[in-house]
């Protein structure tokens, strides 16, 4: 049977849930970080900086429940817990890498960018001008 035609241009598109689920930049690091291996719930935290437990924890459970990451629980006191890719999550990592990659070669522009384009605080007549000037250009 062949495979359907997705387009995830199309609103009804299953394939959009699938793009929200490997978006965030929890799931683009967490994959990174386990593609150098299997690894337990404290060394990715600690490899991922600034991640809350409750997010990690969310994360790896949304990537376990979606058949990108496996969760190995060893019986040994304590309890040992193991993660790692799955195959599917494997054939992830090139990709969220590359976009890792080109954030990190590229944030300095996007900064730039971003300040050029910040609007005078405070908001009123000011601020109102400088919408309509730019959504003329």
């Amino acid at each position: 049977m062949p495979t359907p035609a997705y387009n995830a241009f199309s609103a009804a598109c299953p394939t959009r849930e699938v793009l929200n689920l490997i978006s965030g930049k929890w799931v683009g690091l967490t994959l990174t970080a386990l593609a150098q291996g299997t690894q337990r719930y404290g060394e990715l935290a600690g490899r991922i900086g600034g991640i809350s437990h409750k997010m990690l924890t969310q994360t790896l459970r949304m990537l376990e429940q979606n058949g990108l990451v496996e969760r190995k629980v060893t019986p040994t006191i304590p309890v040992t817990v193991d993660y790692s890719l799955t195959p599917l999550g494997s054939t992830l990592v090139p990709v969220v890498a590359a976009v890792k990659a080109w954030a990190e070669a590229n944030v300095e522009q996007v900064r730039a960018a971003a300040a050029s384009y910040e609007m005078p605080l405070g908001g009123g007549a000011e601020t109102a001008a400088l919408v309509a000037e730019r959504a003329s250009v």
